[in-house]
This record gives structure tokens, sequence and C-alpha cells, in this order.
């Protein structure tokens, strides 16, 4: 017999979230950082450098299916991100900046996330077990009306995700599995209520991820999501009877077709995975300390996953007697895959960001059991922790432009060494909008009106959205300063000449390569492979062996060049001696 839901929730609490506004804040959340900047270091520059190599070359097909950067194959081989960003470029028209047009796409990809993640949870929560409990007299929210703000929520707390700011608008492969993962995850949520839909969702997710640089993860995503859909189906069977239970207020249960169609999905995603030899590719067991290791995880795990873990948490603990109704143990397996490829890869932010979407649907299920003053504790907090962000960046950025208050602006200059500031009407414009649309928030968050299930996500969203377009506004020259090769590759350029005819290269990372060639329109090529050039660029690495590589006596060391903002990041500048 199932347990008694702990959602107590009447009508007037299911208001639905105005869509313009909905759509609003997604807008702002999503266009700041698309224009004004270049590829940031390093992944984002380096998959862009895949992405361009791509979309030059004349190899045919083939080399679509061995992508390379100067001879050089990807760390994460991700065949689906790099073919979507070669194919912008190409379509792109002339006066569009390459870089511009694969940001676009990928924001699209970004969206697709939010809008898959909104249908996830709004069929989630149509289950019987999801929905509140009825009222002796009625006046219980109705199961579509609930369902909708459940959704809202849902959606609130993916774009409240501190971690997903930075990475969702970057154009490299993590966005991708994102968008493919949460797809799979809206398949298996949807599959019971629709069918053409949740299918095609479900190959596209389940064979995207595969080809995204995260097989594993997608394979045992998928393994998990068809014994899970038998158990349902086994489940349903014993309760009512029958191989098919229905209620006509919640919604259908899996039908024998949904089960064999996510098996069928999984058996291909398992023949690409071991047919191809893609787990080869990511699994890397973390070295060093075990309690490191834990700490240092943790660490990543509560800043990149706030503000919705601990909601996440209070879900699982409110819920706890229906650990296994879909709403819950469906959105949790989709969280715990990607939490144990953290400990499995070297790349722990990129693959937690797949558990967002899963996370965002478990703290939005923890909305129907809070009671008003966890509601108003969580409102103020809020209130008072991105107001203060605000006013600082604010107060920081008028330093910077002004030179007073003095402390802040020599923190600025500190951090970001040879920027000249630079001051943008248009930037301001925007940044005082976003900061006069937060302070009309809060005063409707904290004035009188009637109660709304998703309101308590409300601030922390508009407050995540408001901090990134400050960022992407008011701070935009200097991050981009100070996160771009720009200023590195122009000194580079200055020293050499805008045609040099080629740049050797010895032991360069993928990003200074693709950012040599991007930024600087430089030929560049491996030394061992080419001595012809006359410049050579070196990485400090190689200082204690180069006198084994070149002769010295034919080579004339020209100077360091360095990023500005991180000298882990200089270059050797060598000059060919003429005879």
């Amino acid at each position: 017999m199932n347990q008694p839901t702990p959602a107590i929730v009447a009508q007037n609490a299911v208001r639905r979230l105005p869509r313009v506004a909905l759509l609003l804040l997604c807008a702002a959340y999503l266009l700041p950082g698309l224009v004004g900047r270049g590829p940031w270091k390093s992944a984002d520059i380096t998959a862009f450098g895949y992405m361009a190599e791509l979309a030059r070359s004349t190899e045919g097909i083939a080399r679509w299916f061995d992508p390379l950067l100067l001879g050089l194959r990807p760390e994460t081989p991700a065949l689906v991100p790099y073919w979507i960003g070669a194919l912008a470029i190409k379509i792109a028209p002339s006066w569009l900046n390459p870089d511009l047009a694969v940001r676009i796409v990928f924001a699209f990809l970004l969206w697709g996330t939010f809008t898959a993640t909104w249908y996830a949870v709004y069929y989630l929560a149509r289950t019987a077990r999801a929905q509140p409990v009825a009222f002796a007299f009625g006046g219980e929210a109705r199961p579509t009306d609930y369902a909708r703000a459940i959704a809202d929520g849902g959606l609130l707390a993916l774009i409240a995700c501190l971690g997903l700011a930075q990475l969702g608008h970057e154009t490299t492969p993590a966005l991708a599995q994102l968008f493919f993962a949460s797809h799979l995850f809206y398949g298996v949520a949807a599959l019971p209520y629709r069918r053409a839909g949740p299918v095609i969702a479900l190959a596209v997710g389940t064979l995207g991820i595969t080809l995204s640089g995260a097989p594993t993860v997608g394979l045992a995503l998928a393994i998990g999501s068809a014994l899970y859909i038998g158990y349902e189906r086994r489940k349903d069977a014993l309760a009512a009877g029958a191989d098919l239970y229905v209620d006509e207020d919640t919604g259908p249960g899996y039908t024998r077709g949904a089960l064999l169609t996510m098996i069928g999905v999984t058996v291909l995603a398992a023949v690409l995975v071991f047919g191809l030899k893609l787990p080869t590719w990511k699994i890397t067991l973390v070295n060093g300390s075990v309690l490191n290791d834990v700490r240092s995880q943790a660490r990543l795990l509560l800043w990149f996953t706030w503000p919705v873990w601990p909601l996440a948490v209070w879900t699982l603990w409110r819920w706890r007697r229906q650990l296994t109704a879909r709403h819950v143990a469906l959105p949790f397996w989709f969280a715990l895959v990607p939490l144990a490829a953290t400990w499995t890869t070297d790349y722990s932010d990129r693959s937690l960001l797949l558990a967002l979407p899963a996370f965002a649907t478990l703290a939005a299920f923890a909305l129907p059991t809070f009671r008003r003053s966890a509601s108003a504790l969580i409102d103020w907090f809020n209130v008072l922790f991105f107001s203060g962000l605000a006013v600082l960046g604010w107060i920081y950025w008028i330093a910077m432009q002004t030179g007073a208050p003095p402390k802040p602006a020599a923190s600025v200059a500190r951090l970001v060494p040879g920027f000249v500031p630079e001051f943008s009407a248009i930037a301001v414009v925007l940044a005082a909008a976003a900061t006069i649309a937060w302070c009309w928030l809060v005063r409707w968050r904290t004035g009188r009106h009637r109660a709304a299930l998703w309101k308590t996500l409300v601030l922390p969203a508009g407050g995540t959205a408001l901090c990134w377009m400050l960022l992407m506004t008011l701070w935009l020259p200097p991050i981009d300063y100070a996160r771009s090769y720009v200023p590195q590759v122009n000194a580079v350029v200055d020293r050499v000449g805008k045609q040099p005819g080629c740049i050797a290269e010895l032991a360069l990372s993928r990003a200074h390569i693709a950012a040599l060639r991007h930024h600087g329109q430089l030929d560049v090529k491996p030394l061992l492979l080419d001595n012809s050039c006359t410049w050579l660029l070196a990485s400090p690495e190689t200082i204690e062996r180069l006198h084994t590589i070149i002769p010295f006596d034919q080579w004339r060391f020209a100077g360091t060049l360095r990023r500005p903002s991180s000298p882990a990041d200089d270059l050797l500048l060598y000059q060919k001696i003429a005879p």
C-alpha cells in the first residue's frame, strides 16, 4: 500500500508563474555573455579550436570521425559537440565571427536543457504518488495545475544553480552532454504520457550523450532507467492484477512498449560504447589521498549545486517513505550517476554538471512540504546575499572606473594587471535595468500577495540571473581580459609580425594552439614535424631538455610572453638565427 504523501497544497497555491516573466528570466540568463567576448581559457578555446579545424577541413567525412588540432586528438573525444560547432561555423554568414556563431548554437542547447527539465518535472509531478493530500471537503490542488507549479519551481531551481553559470555559457562538450542528459531524463519521465516525443528524446539523449564524451554516464543512466521501468511495471501488475495501471486523474504507468523502447535504446548505446571502446576515453581514477579527495569533492558539491542541494536533501527526507516513487527515484538516479562520475574522471565539475537537472527536480518537490517560516528564512537569506553581491559589484566597478575607493581599485588592478578600464553606456544601462528589476522582485516577494508554490525559488533564480548579468555587462571587459588568450596572442603577433610565415611550437597546450590559430591567424606547426619556421614558441616545461631538441647556436631567445593574469601560461619565444 502506498505511503501517504507529505505534500499539502491548496488550489490557490498553484497559480501559474506568468509565462512572459519566466521567458524574460531565461533570456536574462541566456543572452548575457554571447557578444563582447571571445573563447575563454582553457576548455572553451580548446573545444572551439577543434570545431574550427573541422569546419576548415577538406579531408572528407573520415576527418569528422577523427577530429585533430595540429595532429592532436581531443583529450575527451566528443564527436557530436564538435560536429555541432563545426556546422555552425560553416553555415554562419561571413560577417558573423565563428566563435559567436558557435556560442549562439550552444545557447540553444542550454535553452533546450531548460525546456526538457521543465517538462520532465511536469510529468513526474503528474504521477499518483507525487500528488498532494486530498482534502476532506475539496479544495486541494488540481493535478495539472500542481504539476505546472512544480515544473516552474524546477526550472527556477536549475537557473539558481551556481555551477551552471560559467559552464552553461561555454562552448564545450559538457554543455552538449547536459543537453542530451536532460532529454534522456525527460524521455523517461514523459514516456507514460506521450509516445513520439519521449521516444525521440530517449534516442537522441542516450545516443547523444554516448557520443559527446560521457559514454559510461549515458549507459549507466539508460540501464538504471530500463530497470526502473521494469520494476514499475512489475509493481503495477502485482497491485492491479494487470500489465497497465491507469488512473485518469494522475496519468498512466509504463506500458510494455515503453519498456521495450527503453531496452532497445539501452542496447544500442551499449553496442556503441563497447563496440567503439568508448569507456577508455573517460575513466581515470582520482589519484592522491582519499581524505583530500573527499574534501575537494565535498567542497565542489557544496558550492556547485548551491542552493538546490539543501532542498534536495530535504526532499529525500520528507519523501523518505516514497523513495521508490517515480518522482523521487528517477531524479535520485540521474543525480547519483554523475556524482559517481566525479570520482572517476579528471573533470569533476563537468561531470557534476549533468546532475543539475536532477538536483533541481528534487529541489522542486521540497516546495510543497515547506512551512511558511522556512520559506521566509530562505527568502531573507537570498535577499541579503544577492543584494550584497550586487552592491559589491557596483562598488568595485565604480572603483575600477574612477580609482575611488582606493582599496577596491587596488584589488582590481592586482587581479588584472595591465588592464585599462573602459566605459560602455550600453553595459551600464543593462546592468542598471537588471538591478532595478531585482529591486522590484524583492519588493514583490516581501510584499503581501497570494501564496504561490514556486515563490521560494524566485529570489535564488532572480539573484543568480542578476549576478550573471552584472558580470557579463559591467565586468565583462576585465573578465574577458583575464580569461582570454588575446593579450598573450597580441604580444606574440607584435614580436613576430602579422605574417611571419609559420611558427613552430614545442609542447604547447591545445588551448594555446587554438588561441594562436584563431586570435592571431598564425600558421602554427609542430617543431618535430617541420623545422622550416623562423620562429619557435615553446612551453617552459621543456626548458630543461630544450638543448637536446634544438641547437642553441641556431636559435636566439627572444623573450618570455605572459598572460597578464596567469604566469603559469608563459610562452618562450625563440628566433632562428640567419646563416
